[in-house]
């Protein structure tokens, strides 16, 4: 129940702008300028206790405490290393960011780009910060963070061994920025060590809130190279590396000095004349700052002789940091991959430049209700989360020569460095992308089933499902109505995911749920409408007030249902019969009457043909993902949010709902839909209630 609040919290602070980069949530409710102050005042040094320094920040395996990587590691601040610390110097540069004894140069690489855009930069690396005006050991960066912005507080004690950083540092020695920077993302991901292995691209959305897509080079279409172009000059961020083809190749580097297994990053495309042609070249950025690229158009390679003063002068062709020109021909035969991170449009300012247009939404799966897997499992498929996006526009000016609507999808699950600590492997995901039907376009009060879904192919999907953080693909359809299902691979694995949605042109888009209702027509009975014989029955168990309690409500349910021999059951919980009095007595006595009665047995007749029909094998349960349709011929409307609380609540380890459990639910819903009705007066969908009225309610 808690957690639930906690999410419909979060969606509050949502709709009042908390979580943007202008607005971010204090990481561990840690606020920067409260702590600072506290500090200031107290004239001490921060040390913070979410993040301290110890072992267990470094790591948990290879960094653990008896690793023999952690051993000798002291943390000193800035200030113990440095008379005179600075947090920048001369403005922050590629330079800036050299790999220490951690496998990131992944982030190294996001890092280096992120440098060549203050705009971007500024987001991350707020203003005001330094090593002398009120100085109190404490600093503070920003992150985006599954769909928010985070401001995470650090204290300036670094990881050291011999008086040296044991992990990123900056060549000009004194400045700081770029280790300070690396704790704090280190902090949100639990510790150094979870930093371990991985693609630039992540770096890059944390960075920005942008959205990766990743391209296998050896199978580069031939428009790559404008987009590269076009990417670099909207601001995007660029990666790209080499495979390892052995386990044993990790960082080897090849004749022409480039590194396996290692993060680059791409800061340049540009077409030069060589000897009177174009020749498209890459510039390439290697965070190590010390192995450069020996081929064609290096920095000191015959090539260069050929070109004209001051067009080599524009490219600033020669540098030893690290930073290197290539022919696009070679790039794309040297390197394995090239990332791209696409930018939301809130990221850059600047109205110079086109922007994508950007929809985010968050969703679960839920084994038992919305974890239903791949279309490989047709039963449970459809249960999954549904968003629809609306194409109207085709692009204006298609790089690939072809017409239709370009955008992007890019599916992210949750917290996967984090668990890293505790063994959890992340799920495998992937998504399907399907037409809408005309007769249903408009409309996303729905939620598509199987008459739809598995009567058609995907007209667009995933190329693979995944065991990676994200999923992202770049499609060009016609303009329509089309459904993204995202999904893991195989049905009933619990998950938190977002999914991102940038289109060339403005496209609407939004979940595609069921709007929630309740269809509950009042039934007109009176005493002679009442059969003898359960007139009877009814008068042998109440005796002498015509009424009955609770235990006897249980006592006469289970007689009448008993004798039915084509449903299997226990009977009725003494919780259900509470329930069914909570809805049924109108005149607060705590009993049934008889015609209260007979109303309750008409439902539980009605509830029992819906729960027969689902309980094909007569085992005396249904499944849980077959609630939506059960809830639905009862009369009950729900979303993915209500079903996944029902299964919570209702179903058995098996996630599996016995008839008791069916009954309870459905008098539960009855007695809340009648509540609200009753307390929304004006009919506007909303009620308000003191905490009496709320506890009174709640405990009913």
């Amino acid at each position: 129940m808690s957690n639930i609040a906690k999410v419909l919290s979060r969606r509050q602070d949502r709709g009042e702008g908390v979580g943007t980069n202008e607005n971010a949530i204090p990481y561990n409710k840690q606020d920067y300028q409260s702590l600072k102050k506290e500090c200031l005042a107290k004239r001490t040094l921060f040390c913070d206790p979410t993040f301290p320094a110890e072992s267990d920040s470094l790591g948990y395996n290879e960094l653990g405490q008896s690793s023999s990587k952690a051993r000798g590691v002291q943390w000193k601040r800035p200030k113990e290393l440095f008379s005179n610390p600075e947090f920048i110097v001369d403005g922050a540069k590629r330079t800036d960011i050299c790999q220490g004894a951690l496998g990131d140069c992944w982030l190294m690489a996001a890092i280096a780009s992120l440098t060549l855009n203050n705009e971007i930069l500024e987001r991350v690396v707020p203003h005001g910060q330094s090593f002398t005006e009120d100085y109190a050991g404490i600093f503070h960066f920003q992150f985006w963070q599954y769909g928010e912005w985070v401001d995470v507080v650090i204290d300036d004690r670094l990881p050291t061994r011999d008086g040296k950083l044991l992990f990123v540092h900056s060549a000009e020695g004194s400045e700081f920025w770029s280790a300070l920077l690396e704790k704090a993302y280190a902090k949100v991901n639990g510790s150094y060590e979870a930093l371990t292995g991985g693609w630039t691209t992540e770096g890059f959305e944390d960075f920005t809130g942008g959205i990766a897509e990743n391209y296998d080079l050896s199978k580069a279409p031939p428009y790559l190279f404008k987009l590269m172009q076009k990417a670099l000059t909207l601001g995007s961020l660029l990666g790209c590396s080499i495979n390892n083809t052995s386990s044993c190749e990790t960082e080897a580097v090849t004749s022409l000095k480039l590194v396996k297994g290692h993060a680059y990053s791409v800061t340049a495309a540009e077409e030069v004349h060589f000897r009177g042609n174009p020749v498209q070249l890459v510039r390439i950025r290697n965070p190590w700052g010390r192995v450069e690229w020996t081929g064609a158009w290096s920095d000191n390679s015959q090539e260069w002789n050929s070109v004209q003063p001051e067009e080599k002068a524009k490219l600033n062709h020669s540098a030893e940091d690290g930073e290197f020109w290539m022919a696009y021909s070679d790039f794309i035969q040297q390197f394995s991959k090239l990332e791209i991170c696409n930018l939301t449009p809130d990221t850059l300012s600047s109205d110079d430049v086109s922007h994508w247009s950007y929809n985010q939404f968050e969703g679960n799966w839920r084994v038992g209700s919305t974890a239903g897997g791949c279309r490989n499992n047709p039963a449970t498929f459809c249960s999954n989360p549904q968003f629809v996006i609306k194409l109207e526009d085709a692009d204006d000016d298609p790089y690939d020569g072809e017409d239709g609507c370009t955008f992007l999808v890019g599916l992210m699950q949750k917290d996967g460095r984090k668990d890293k600590r505790f063994g959890r492997d992340l799920n495998t995901i992937g998504f399907a992308i399907y037409k809408v039907p005309d007769e249903l376009k408009g409309r996303n009060n729905i939620h598509l089933g199987p008459d739809v879904l598995l009567h058609q192919q995907p007209v667009a999907k995933s190329n693979t499902f995944t065991k990676l953080r994200e999923t992202s693909e770049r499609f060009k359809l016609p303009p329509g109505e089309y459904v993204i299902i995202p999904s893991t691979f195989k049905p009933d694995y619990n998950g938190s995911f977002i999914l991102r949605v940038f289109t060339e042109k403005e496209a609407a888009a939004s979940p595609m749920d069921t709007e929630i209702s309740a269809d509950i027509k009042k039934q007109y009975i009176s005493k002679s409408d009442v059969d003898p014989h359960f007139k009877l029955l009814f008068n042998e168990v109440a005796g002498n007030d015509s009424e009955v309690s609770v235990t006897e409500l249980q006592q006469i349910l289970d007689s009448v249902i008993s004798k039915r021999t084509d449903l299997k059951t226990d009977g009725f919980s003494m919780e259900t019969c509470r329930q069914i009095i909570s809805l049924l007595d109108r005149d607060g006595s705590g009993k049934l009457g008889l015609v209260e009665f007979h109303a309750l047995w008409t439902k539980i007749q009605k509830y029992m043909e819906i729960f027969k029909n689902r309980d094909a094998d007569k085992s005396g349960t249904m499944s849980s993902h077959e609630m939506r349709d059960a809830v639905k011929e009862a009369g009950f409307q729900l979303n993915n949010e209500v079903l996944q609380v029902i299964v919570s609540r209702y179903a058995n380890q098996q996630y599996a709902i016995d008839f008791d459990c069916f009954v309870s639910c459905l008098i539960r819903l009855e007695m809340l839909f009648k509540m609200f009705k009753t307390l929304d007066k004006k009919n506007t969908g909303k009620i308000e209630m003191d905490i009496l009225q709320w506890l009174c309610l709640a405990l009913n």
